[in-house]
């Protein structure tokens, strides 16, 4: 199974929305002339079509459908009428018995589409015969309409169909809304729920679907929009990195520049045993457009570095130890504050004491005032180390924290992160006054004013060693361009993400290193420019 691929439609922003968000835009929309059957009549026509878009030559193809007891079986009713209309072979198979008056059970009994009753079907007997000649499967059992655990004939149907794809490899599972199973809100599952191949999501798409064990599950997913009025959503908080959104943020770069219209990165990084980082960091800036890029680093060091980076320049700092930066460097870095944009520092510094004092020495005991802040790596590590840091640090600054150094700032385990990555990025930001890169799959942004950003990719070629420094350095060189914190820090996420889909489609997911993704970051700017 491939981690989830998120299509997402022509939209500037994109909400991401809990259940209860969802159940009340709905509530809403009966309120403004949209009642339910108005958007379950839309919410089936689209799903059909995605599925006719994903299974090609629907008159070919067999369909069976599985139908809960709510709206998403409701859904999954219409789905089937227009899916028949144009051609498919469909059943139908119930789980739950529908009201006796839903008009859109007449509708397709109308058609006389092949439709079994769960209970009316002794040991699942027809649900298998109809499992054995169907190309595909839609799960429309319960969608965000299933909190508790899945019981019974339920639990029963899904083994059943989980079973005839390990039997059957070209069978196609499709999720309407969700995989049954899912918890919308945080990703858990039920054991029972399926491993979709595509999850069609309506309206909007739903928290649980970014984070795991349940983005696991989904396939791709497509985003399908049923007629609900964007500005119904207006309070949600939580939104999806669009590519239009990330267009319309992108630097400009106007004909009559200099190197000085786009800014100015000083980086802070590397040892004697963290060379590449350092030279990652100025690289990835470099890539995004940052027109001067010095970078600070042991005296030793420098050589060795110039002669990959020839593009940036230097202020070769003294050491306690060889490639080891001294403390006493700190008086050189606060000196040239005044020169640039951005202080980009952590990337290979390393935990040595001497580091750590020069770490803190910057951060805390500068008498002239801090440029912007991106902090990474052995700045977050030696943050963690100092309580209530965040109370002498008083200004925003972006931390680019994975999800140990995240659990080392919070005090949890990484385990506790990985569970609930929204949650704390959002707390501690706020609580923190800080803008957050909660870097991993489907990269969390969160910002002092409560606002989140999800990245729509999940690539395992980027968990790899260096792709954080070249994310780390894209970021400040966007925040050198000018940009907010909150929007360098999307961006930079956006960009570094599609750099990595964009090595994965030439070279797979297996043995991409963060080299690769240098030259491709310019190849994403070139291509946002032309949406």
């Amino acid at each position: 199974m491939t981690i989830a691929q998120v299509v997402v439609t022509l939209q500037m922003t994109m909400k991401i929305v809990t259940a209860e968000q969802m159940r009340q835009i709905d509530r809403q929309c009966t309120e403004v002339g949209l009642p339910t059957s108005v958007l379950m009549e839309n919410a089936g026509k689209v799903v059909a079509e995605e599925v006719r878009q994903i299974l090609g030559a629907i008159d070919q193809q067999h369909i069976l459908i599985l139908l809960g007891p709510g709206n998403n079986g409701g859904d999954g009713l219409v789905a089937a009428r227009y899916l028949h209309d144009w051609g498919a072979k469909v059943s139908l198979y119930l789980l739950s018995q529908r009201p006796p008056d839903d008009p859109n059970l007449k509708l397709v009994q109308e058609r006389k589409i092949t439709s079994v009753e769960a209970t009316q079907d002794e040991n699942m007997g027809k649900l298998d015969e109809l499992l054995s000649s169907a190309s595909a499967v839609i799960d429309a059992l319960f969608g965000t309409g299933k909190s508790r655990p899945l019981s019974g004939n339920f639990v029963q149907a899904l083994d059943r169909v989980s079973k005839a794809k390990k039997q059957q490899t070209g069978l196609h599972i499709i999720a309407l809304d969700l995989p049954s199973g899912l918890n919308a809100d945080n990703g858990a599952v039920d054991s029972a729920c399926l491993y979709a191949d595509n999850t069609i999501t309506l309206g909007f798409p739903k928290l649980g679907l970014f984070n795991f064990p349940g983005a696991g599950r989904v396939g791709r997913v497509a985003i399908a929009d049923i007629g609900i009025p964007p500005h119904l959503a207006e309070q949600v908080t939580t939104e999806l990195i669009t590519e239009e959104w990330a267009g319309a943020v992108l630097p400009r770069r106007p004909l009559e520049a200099n190197k000085g219209s786009f800014g100015r990165v000083l980086v802070a990084a590397g040892s004697i045993n963290y060379i590449g980082a350092a030279y990652l960091a100025c690289s990835g800036a470099i890539r995004v457009g940052a027109g001067l890029v010095t970078l600070a680093t042991a005296t030793s060091l420098q050589p060795v570095l110039a002669s990959k980076l020839t593009e940036v320049t230097y202020l070769p700092l003294p050491e306690s130890h060889p490639g080891i930066i001294a403390s006493k460097a700190t008086r050189l870095i606060h000196q040239q504050f005044n020169y640039y944009n951005v202080l980009l520092l952590g990337c290979g510094l390393g935990q040595s004491q001497s580091a750590i004092r020069f770490i803190r020495a910057t951060l805390f005991r500068s008498k002239s005032a801090l440029p912007s802040l991106v902090i990474d790596a052995d700045a977050l590590n030696t943050l963690a180390k100092i309580p209530n840091w965040w109370q002498q640090l008083t200004d925003d600054a972006i931390l680019t924290p994975h999800p140990g150094e995240m659990a080392r700032l919070v005090g949890v385990s990484v385990d506790e992160v990985q569970s609930d990555r929204l949650g704390i990025a959002k707390r501690v930001a706020i609580d923190w006054n800080k803008t957050i890169v909660l870097k991993g799959a489907y990269t969390v942004i969160a910002t002092p004013d409560g606002q989140v950003r999800i990245s729509p990719v999940a690539n395992p070629g980027l968990a790899s060693a260096g792709t954080g420094d070249v994310l780390t350095g894209a970021i400040a060189g966007l925040v050198a361009q000018g940009l907010s914190l909150s929007d360098a820090a999307a961006l930079g996420v956006y960009l570094h993400g599609e750099a990595g889909e964009m090595v994965k489609t030439r070279l797979g997911d297996a043995g991409m290193i963060a080299t690769d993704l240098l030259p491709e970051l310019p190849l994403v700017i070139k291509q946002l420019k032309k949406t």
